[in-house]
């Protein structure tokens, strides 16, 4: 547009030993391009052994198309570590993009243009130059058959369980909006190879729109077979961790890209803790959700002509409750009486809470000698992997899952219905919970396999293979109940008594 400001652009070239090819890969950039824009070129070396900072520095005099910069670190910082300096240097400089450039020719300079244009034109975040989107690319250009066959399958597998369609997973040809990159931890993540898939992840959970663009792939020296070996255990291993991370079985810090309290959402369409419970709901009931949240169980019960009251700290959405009562967490005694009400709901609730005897106690006074039916679930901290992981020395607090930052206590099946019993409640009936993996992973085919492995290994062994804990259990009177219906009853008796007399 006439008048606007001009796209400013990052090219930053990735060095390491390059003095041999330094100088050839610079030059093969199409000038004409780099004047489109406000084009600055960084090359930072990091700490080569040769001079690869020197031939920098003599490619920088001879150029005289756009500025450019040339660093050296004291220190090797590695590949993800040299990255990190650069997007921070396109951040605090408030470029608009940057696109990454090896100095070695891996990938093709004269391909800038194609890739920088999805950039500019602001239809994609991310760009990514992929050597297979064109069936054939990468055996017409000579890249060696296991090198392809690997990444393939490492693409196809990542591609699984993050629920993405990439053709290149492992493509080094890329560019990013820094207004994009601004917004993630990527400061937390590694400082090997692997950065790039880190960094993948992380834009694939902030939802960042990704564009593929066909590039030929490169011909020429390759990783050492050891180096190459270790990038691969290491990429499916952070893929594998991130899964473990959305699962809530794990915390990452790197992948906890929202920031701040978790954002529950619905868990609907497959095996939950809230299908189980919606299921559990006969239509028309009149229903007391402690803890609604934002109010998507209730909503779903609205729609079955329930009549929903919900009470917690914040106010559901509009339309979710059909009356809305403020209760804290803290307060052990809720603003409501459970006389009246055919269910209620403890979904997820005492887990949060120091001393759950309280308001389970609280909850059975307020109930008449028939109390309604609770339901009740919570995240079994027996759950296999947890198991493991604390075999391993491991047992990390994270942001959402069975090891919440906010859980004060965790419970087992036999804990679980044993605090239940001695605050006198009726057992009626227990469940196992799978994983929620359509949430984590996204619905597909992969996700569902997984839940329906699950579901298999909660048949053999709940204790084990439940990720949650479903109950549906009801209150027993209390003395205080008991004795007054003793006087009641006692009262009517001696009224018909007096009669027959």
């Amino acid at each position: 547009m006439p008048g606007s400001e001009p796209f400013r652009l990052l090219i930053f070239v990735v060095a390491y030993n390059a003095q041999k090819t330094l100088r050839a890969v610079l030059d093969r950039m199409p000038e004409a391009f780099l004047t489109r824009y406000a084009t600055e070129i960084l090359l930072i070396d990091d700490a080569s052994p040769d001079r690869t900072f020197e031939a920098g520095l003599s490619w920088a005099e001879d150029w005289d198309t756009c500025p450019v910069t040339v660093l050296r670190n004291p220190k090797r910082q590695s590949y993800g570590g040299n990255l990190k300096l650069g997007l921070e240097y396109g951040i605090k400089s408030r470029f608009d993009a940057v696109m990454l450039l090896h100095a070695d020719g891996k990938y093709a300079p004269e391909f800038l243009p194609q890739m920088v244009e999805p950039l500019v034109a602001r239809r994609a975040e991310v760009v990514i130059g992929s050597r297979f989107k064109i069936s054939g690319d990468a055996s017409r250009t000579g890249m060696r058959m296991h090198k392809r066959l690997g990444n393939r399958l490492m693409t196809a597998l990542q591609n699984r369980l993050l629920g993405t369609s990439f053709s290149d997973c492992h493509s080094g040809y890329r560019g990013y909006s820094l207004g994009m990159i601004e917004k993630l931890p990527f400061r937390s993540n590694t400082d090997e190879l692997h950065f790039d898939t880190e960094l993948l992840i992380q834009l694939v959970r902030s939802g960042a729109r990704f564009e593929e663009v066909s590039i030929p792939s490169y011909d020429g020296d390759e990783l050492a077979y050891h180096r190459g070996t270790l990038y691969a255990k290491d990429a499916i291993l952070t893929t594998l961790a991130f899964l473990v991370h959305s699962l809530g079985i794990g915390y990452h810090r790197k992948y906890d890209i929202e920031g701040g309290p978790a954002e529950y959402s619905v868990k609907l369409g497959y095996a939950s803790s809230h299908s189980f419970a919606i299921e559990a709901v006969p239509s028309g009931s009149r229903v007391l959700d402690v803890g609604c949240g934002r109010g998507f169980v209730s909503r779903e019960l609205l729609a079955r002509g329930c009549y929903v009251v919900g009470i917690d700290r914040r106010e559901p959405e509009p339309g979710s409750v059909s009356e809305y009562l403020p209760w804290k967490l803290e307060q052990s005694q809720i603003p409501a009486r459970l006389a009246g009400y055919d269910v209620v709901l403890l979904l997820d609730i005492i887990e949060h809470l120091p001393r759950p005897e309280d308001l389970l106690a609280a909850l059975r006074r307020s109930a008449e000698s028939a109390g309604p039916i609770v339901i009740l679930t919570t995240p079994n901290i027996a759950f296999l992997p947890m198991r493991v992981m604390l075999l391993l020395g491991r047992f990390n607090y994270g942001k959402e899952g069975i090891l919440d930052l906010t859980h004060t206590r965790l419970f087992t099946f036999a804990s679980i219905q044993s605090l239940l019993q001695q605050q006198g409640y009726e057992v009626l009936e227990v469940r196992g919970v799978p994983a929620p993996y359509p949430k984590a992973l996204g619905d597909g085919w992969f996700s569902r396999s997984l839940l329906a492995l699950n579901e298999f290994g909660i048949r053999l062994s709940k204790t084990l293979f439940s990720y949650q804990i479903y109950l549906r259990i009801r209150p027993q009177p209390t003395v205080d109940h008991l004795l007054r219906d003793t006087i009641r009853h006692s009262l009517e008796r001696r009224k018909t008594w007096g009669e027959e007399s």
